[in-house]
């Protein structure tokens, strides 16, 4: 299959209605222009210029449904009760993103991750410094019960689920479980963005590892065909899987498919070598085409064709970037 065919399935991404439940966290970029140093303690002293704030985790991967499928897609996860979490809900709203199944929980920082850069005259802009604001542990009963209802009255409003597992606690045992019986109840499929914990996994429709943990997860490493094949089958039968794409980096993606007892396997190279910039954000733009040409009836080969385009835009920016349907045809046309 050649690039300039899958010009006539990209409006499909446009038709299926999206439910992203995972670790909803804040990117906040915050840019200063170097005047002096500091005569307090050896440190520069920035003179601030600009503060962005981006979706990141979760949030950018119901972003990026959002700028696909126009708005089709609804977040669920948690907040804190404190000023990014109020910024986040802003911004997923500025974004097309339905905010109503969010859950409070007072406990709890809002995740937000904040980097310091300075710049000066004839040097490009660093990151000096990050800072976290994040809690770690998982959610305690009450707030998973919270979650756990809002899947059960909404769910079959929903074409697709991601669940987005950046593991900052969000996504326990007791919520995917619950994900996975009620997406059965109403045949709807459930992809899974995961990077380790495969296991609590078990059961879902496709998973989107990088090579990497599917390596972990599989006990050996990738070097070949052969031993590519021999991890991909290894996840769908061990995790009762009915596909996994396997992100390879520069070395493009691999898709394992369910037939019967028999496993398919495809590949595509990576469309995008020489412009590469920034991969950040990349895997949640993956999962959410892949999931969007699922849920709208597309071949896996072509789904998994047209994230593998997505991604070679993506990684052309800084930081996490989405991409349209209007940009996928005019990448074709090139």
């Amino acid at each position: 299959m050649e690039n300039k065919d899958l010009i006539n399935y990209i409006d499909k991404l446009k038709e299926p209605k999206i439910l992203v439940i995972g670790d909803f966290a804040l990117d906040e970029m915050i840019y200063g222009n170097t005047e002096r140093i500091s005569r307090e303690a050896p440190v520069l002293i920035l003179e601030h210029y600009e503060t962005k704030k981006i979706l990141g985790a979760a949030s950018n991967a119901a972003n990026n449904v959002s700028a696909i499928n126009c708005g089709k897609v609804s977040a669920l996860g948690v907040y804190g009760d404190d000023y990014y979490g109020r910024e986040l809900l802003r911004i997923l709203e500025e974004k097309n993103i339905d905010t109503n199944l969010m859950v409070l929980d007072e406990t709890r920082k809002t995740t937000t991750k904040t980097r310091i850069s300075g710049s000066c005259n004839q040097s490009i802009t660093q990151q000096i410094v990050r800072i976290d604001r994040q809690t770690k542990t998982q959610l305690n009963p009450e707030i998973e019960q919270k979650i756990i209802e809002n899947i059960k009255k909404s769910i079959k409003n929903f074409d697709g689920v991601i669940l987005s597992d950046y593991h900052l606690g969000c996504l326990t045992q007791n919520i995917i479980t619950a994900t996975i019986e009620e997406a059965k109840k109403y045949n709807i499929i459930v992809v899974a963005d995961i990077q380790k914990d495969m296991e609590k996994y078990k059961g879902v429709y496709a998973i989107t590892p990088n090579q990497p943990d599917s390596e972990k997860q599989a006990g050996f490493f990738i070097k070949d065909d052969k031993t590519l094949f021999m991890a991909g089958e290894k996840l769908l039968k061990e995790l009762d899987l009915k596909k996994v794409l396997l992100t390879r980096g520069e070395n493009g993606m691999a898709l394992f498919e369910k037939d019967g007892e028999e496993v398919i396997f495809k590949k595509v190279p990576a469309y995008n070598k020489k412009e590469v910039f920034d991969v950040t954000g990349a895997g949640d733009t993956v999962v959410a085409v892949f999931t969007l040409g699922l849920c709208s009836g597309l071949d896996g080969e072509v789904a998994m064709r047209l994230g593998n385009l997505a991604a070679s835009i993506v990684i052309r920016y800084f930081g996490c970037h989405t991409v349209t349907c209007e940009d996928l045809k005019e990448e074709i046309n090139v």
